[in-house]
């Protein structure tokens, strides 16, 4: 290997000065995110290149699927792009507070890129959240679909809904308008003695001092999530919630228990006690017998799996 080659790593000179330039374009790019993020605005590539999606210079994506996309279309709602919110978020003294934070900022970004598609509203969002065990921290994502409406102007503020693109015209049909996405978190320590947790005990029996500790606490968050969507509607859909009760052992003074309850849901602006127009079915499915799903027979849910799949916190 000549002293040349060495100097730039195997490169031929031609191919040292593309990487050269590849570099400086990241770096150039990077520092435009972060100026834009300070200003709370997008940077001006992304914003280019959600106009011309939305002015059909680009293909679309979506996350409808082929069935929602005709109803989308029957109902006056065109597809204009994907569209995403993102930010790492240090949570510091409270992972739960920092839940809340850190969707709000992410939900805020979103809203950004839909603004600048020129949407109404936004569909189907999924939330997601990536834990890589770096400090403090967790990486909060949401993306959905930005939507139009036949005969309305691009709105500033548009919409956020976690319900598919099928339910929200559905919802419409229906009076009721998704409007927005409500968080409720709250986290709290319970240090007050005694064996509350029956340790040792072989006799079953209800653990009344827990048992109110953490109704407190689930009562609290949800309190939250009605003054979040106070602001925005009338009433949410809720559909994620996370608890998680625990104990803290403590060899010199007795265990502390850290209860903490997230919930979170498509807020809805609806006319007070109007009736809905259609039957309402729970799921329709493929069975030939009666589907489990619309009987009284336990069904699961993932509010205490506590593994990394979409809706989980």
């Amino acid at each position: 290997m000549s002293w040349l080659s060495w100097l730039t790593g195997g490169q031929t000179p031609a191919e040292a000065e593309q990487a050269r330039l590849a570099s400086e374009a990241d770096a150039r790019r990077l520092a435009e995110w972060e100026t834009a993020l300070q200003r709370g605005r997008l940077p001006g590539f992304v914003a280019e290149r959600l106009q011309a999606a939305s002015a059909g210079r680009t293909p679309w994506l979506t996350t409808m699927t082929a069935a929602e996309l005709m109803l989308a279309r029957s109902h006056g709602i065109r597809p204009i792009a994907t569209v995403s919110g993102t930010c790492w978020f240090h949570y510091g003294y409270s992972w739960t507070k920092g839940h809340s934070a850190g969707w709000h900022a992410a939900l805020s970004r979103l809203k950004l890129e839909a603004a600048a598609a020129g949407a109404n509203a936004v569909v189907d969002v999924k939330m997601r959240r990536i834990n890589l065990d770096i400090g403090e921290s967790m990486d909060f994502t949401v993306l959905g679909t930005a939507v139009r409406f036949d005969g309305l102007p691009p709105s500033p503020d548009p919409v956020v809904a976690t319900v598919p693109a099928l339910e929200f015209a559905r919802l419409l049909e229906a009076g009721i308008v998704p409007v927005g996405i409500g968080i409720g978190a709250h986290y709290e320590w319970l240090s007050r003695g005694g064996n509350l947790d029956g340790a040792g005990s072989f006799s079953n029996r209800p653990l009344t001092g827990l048992g109110n500790f953490w109704e407190r606490v689930r009562r609290i968050a949800h309190a939250e999530l009605r003054r979040d969507t106070a602001a925005q509607g009338n009433g949410v859909l809720a559909h994620t919630h996370f608890g998680q009760l625990f104990k803290i052992e403590n060899d010199d003074a007795p265990g502390r228990y850290l209860g903490r309850h997230i919930v979170v849901g498509t807020i809805v602006d609806a006319p007070r006690r109007l009736p809905v127009p259609h039957g309402i079915e729970m799921v329709l499915d493929m069975n030939e017998a009666a589907s489990p799903l619309s009987t009284a027979s336990r069904h699961g849910h993932t509010a205490y799996d506590g593994v990394d799949q979409e809706g989980e916190i």
